[in-house]
C-alpha cells in the first residue's frame, strides 16, 4: 500500500502569538493530503486570538486537534514535546506556526524513510526573506540527494544542520531512545534535539525534494528568536544549548563532539562576531563570555578549523578584553572575509593580528587565492562614471599570484545572476598593492535591471573579480572610501531622473540601491518617510 493514501505523518505545528500566520502554517500541513494523518497544534497560551484561530480551523478539518497550554512554557520545546506525547502517526514532522510545507513535502520524506527503512529522513530547505520572496538554500552541499548514511559518524559535518523542522522522525525511534526536547525556557533546543538524535546513530536517508520553507521576516514588529539579538543574553543562550549539544555529541562519539566544536568556531562565532556592534558593554560582555567558551575548546577542534576561524581564536586568547581593533575583527568575520591593513608581524617576521595582538596568523602560506580576505577599496574616479579600485597584498601572498585584471560584479540582492563590466588591466602602485579604475555606468545598471524585471527599488551588491597571471582568482566586496556613499541624482535620457544611493552593508561592503524613473523614485520616498516613522527599525 503506498504512502501517498495511508496515513503515516503527525505534524506537530507550534504557535505563540500568531494568530495572523498560524493558518497558513496548517493549510499547508493539511494539504500535504492523506499521508498526514493529523495535524496536533500546540498553542502555548497565546493572549492574541492564536487559540481562536485555531479552534475554527479545527471546526472544519477533522484531522486538526488543538491542544490549548495555560501556561506559556517560556520556549519551543515543551509544546513540540506535548505534540510528541498526543502523535498516533509512525512519523512526526515538525512545523513553527510562521512557516510552511511545500507541497508534496511529507509524501518525500515518507517514501525515503520506508524505502530505505531509515528512522530520520531529511529534505531541503530555505530560507525565505519576506517580503522579498529571495530563497537562501540553507546549509547547501551538506547533504547529497538519494545519499543513505548508515551512522552519522561516518559524517561528522552532519552536526552542523541543527535543524529539527527539516526532517522526518520515525515515532518509536524516538521513544526508544527518549529523545525530546529541553523543556521551558531553553532557546536554541534544536541544537540539543538534533544531538540527542544523531547521537542514538540512526540511518538517515535523504531526500532531493523540498520539504520545508523557513519566513524570515526581519522587519516583524516581534523578531524570531533567531534574529533578536538585542543583547549579549542571546548569544549566552547559543553558546548554553551548544555546549549541552557538544556534551551530548562527544559523550556519544569523539568525532561528532570534535566536529560540533569545529562547527561553533567556523559557523556561530563568526556569525554573532560579524554583528557585534559597536556598544562597549554589549561588546565587553560578549568577549568575555566568549572567550572563557573557547578556553575549554579541544586544541584539535581549533587545528581542524578553516584558518580564519583559527586566526579569530588566537586575537581571542590573546586580547583578555576587546581590543582597539575590533571592528576590523567584525570585518574579517564577515563573508567575504577582509582583513584590513596595516599587516604586522612579529619579531621572526610571522604575520601576526596587530603588533597591540600579537597573535600568529598560521598558515597563511598554505591558502589559495580564492581563499585569501584580501581589501579592495574603492572610491570616485575625477570625472565620475568610474571607480577607482586598489587591491591591497596580503603577506606578499597575493603578489606571488601577480594580479593582472580586475572585474566589478553587480549581484541583485533579490536574487539572480550578476550583471559584470569588462575587465580593466591592474596596475602595480609600488604601495604593496594595485590600482585601477573600472567603469561605474549605473544609468547601464538600471536598464539591465529593469529588462530582468526588477520593479521599484533595485538593490544591489558591488563585488570585485580579480585574475591573477598564475591563473588563479578571487572574487570579493569592496570597501567604500571618500565620498562615494553620497547620494545622487542623475540625469537620464532613459528615465528622466536616476535616484541612486551606494550604502555601507551591515559587514561594511559597498552596495546600491537605483531608483529609476517616477516609479522608483516614488518608491524611494515612501521607504525613506516609513524609516523616519517612529517605532520603525532603520536598516
Amino acid at each position: 500500500m503506498s504512502s501517498s493514501n495511508t496515513p503515516r505523518v503527525s505534524v506537530v505545528v507550534i504557535a505563540y502569538n500568531d494568530a495572523a500566520l498560524v493558518g497558513e502554517a496548517v493549510a499547508s500541513a493539511l494539504a500535504q493530503g492523506p499521508v498526514v494523518g493529523e495535524v496536533i497544534a500546540v498553542d502555548d497560551a497565546s493572549g492574541d486570538g492564536t487559540a481562536e484561530v485555531l479552534d475554527e480551523l479545527a471546526a472544519v478539518h477533522p484531522r486538526l486537534k488543538v491542544v490549548h497550554r495555560t501556561e506559556n512554557s517560556g520556549g519551543c520545546g515543551t509544546p513540540r514535546n506535548d505534540g510528541i506525547a498526543l502523535a498516533s502517526q509512525p512519523y512526526v514532522l515538525f512545523l513553527d506556526s510562521d512557516d510552511v510545507l511545500p507541497p508534496g513535502a511529507a509524501e518525500a520524506l515518507v517514501r525515503g524513510a520506508e524505502e530505505h527503512r531509515a528512522p530520520v529522513t531529511v529534505g531541503g530547505c530555505v530560507r525565505r526573506e519576506l517580503p522579498q520572496g529571495h530563497d537562501v538554500p540553507w546549509m547547501p552541499g551538506l547533504h547529497t540527494p538519494g545519499e543513505v548514511i548508515e551512522r552519522p559518524a561516518d559524517r561528522p559535518d552532519l552536526v552542523r544542520d541543527t535543524l529539527c523542522v527539516n526532517k522526518l522522525y520515525q515515532r518509536s525511534f524516538l521513544d526508544e531512545h527518549g529523545i525530546r526536547f529541553p523543556d521551558g525556557r531553553f532557546v536554541y533546543e534544536d541544537f540539543v534535539f538534533t544531538a540527542r538524535v544523531l547521537a542514538a546513530a540512526p540511518r538517515i536517508a535523504v531526500v532531493p525534494e523540498l520539504v520545508y520553507v523557513w519566513h524570515v521576516r526581519r522587519a516583524a514588529a516581534r523578531v524570531s528568536i533567531s534574529l533578536d539579538r538585542k543583547d549579549v543574553g542571546n548569544w549566552a543562550s547559543r553558546v548554553a544549548a551548544h555546549r549541552a549539544a557538544a556534551a551530548v555529541l562527544g559523550a556519544a562519539d569523539p568525532a561528532l563532539g570534535l566536529a560540533c566544536q569545529v562547527k561553533f568556531l567556523e559557523y556561530d562565532l563568526r556569525m554573532y562576531l560579524r554583528e557585534l556592534g559597536t556598544d562597549p558593554g554589549y561588546q565587553a560582555a560578549w568577549w568575555t563570555l566568549t572567550r572563557d567558551y573557547v578556553a575549554g575548546f579541544d586544541e584539535a577542534a581549533v587545528e581542524a578549523a578553516a584558518a580564519r576561524a583559527r586566526w579569530i581564536v588566537r586575537v581571542l586568547r590573546a586580547a583578555p578584553t576587546p581590543p582597539a581593533d575590533v571592528r576590523r575583527l567584525t570585518r574579517f568575520a564577515a563573508e567575504p572575509p577582509r582583513l584590513l591593513p596595516p599587516y604586522a608581524r612579529d619579531g621572526d617576521g610571522a604575520p601576526v593580528w596587530s603588533e597591540e595582538t600579537p597573535a600568529v596568523l598560521d598558515g597563511l602560506a598554505e591558502l589559495s587565492v580564492a581563499e585569501l580576505p584580501v581589501t579592495v577599496d574603492a572610491e570616485p574616479a575625477a570625472g565620475g562614471a568610474r571607480l577607482s579600485l586598489r587591491v591591497h597584498d596580503l603577506y606578499g601572498r597575493l603578489a606571488e599570484a601577480s594580479p593582472r585584471t580586475a572585474q566589478l560584479r553587480f549581484v541583485p540582492r533579490a536574487g539572480g545572476e550578476p550583471v559584470v563590466v569588462p575587465a580593466v588591466e591592474l596596475r602595480p602602485d609600488g604601495a604593496d598593492g594595485w590600482s585601477a579604475e573600472l567603469p561605474f555606468r549605473l544609468a547601464a545598471l538600471a536598464a539591465t535591471g529593469r529588462r530582468r524585471g526588477l520593479r521599484g527599488i533595485q538593490a544591489w551588491d558591488v563585488r570585485v573579480s580579480v585574475e591573477c597571471a598564475d591563473g588563479s582568482s578571487l572574487l570579493t566586496s569592496l570597501r567604500p572610501l571618500g565620498d562615494l556613499l553620497r547620494r545622487r541624482a542623475l540625469l537620464s535620457g532613459r528615465y528622466g531622473v536616476l535616484l541612486t544611493q551606494p550604502y555601507r552593508t551591515a559587514a561594511g561592503s559597498l552596495a546600491l540601491r537605483l531608483a529609476p524613473g517616477a516609479e522608483g523614485a516614488a518608491t524611494f520616498v515612501r521607504n525613506r518617510l516609513d524609516r523616519a516613522r517612529p517605532g520603525r527599525r532603520s536598516r
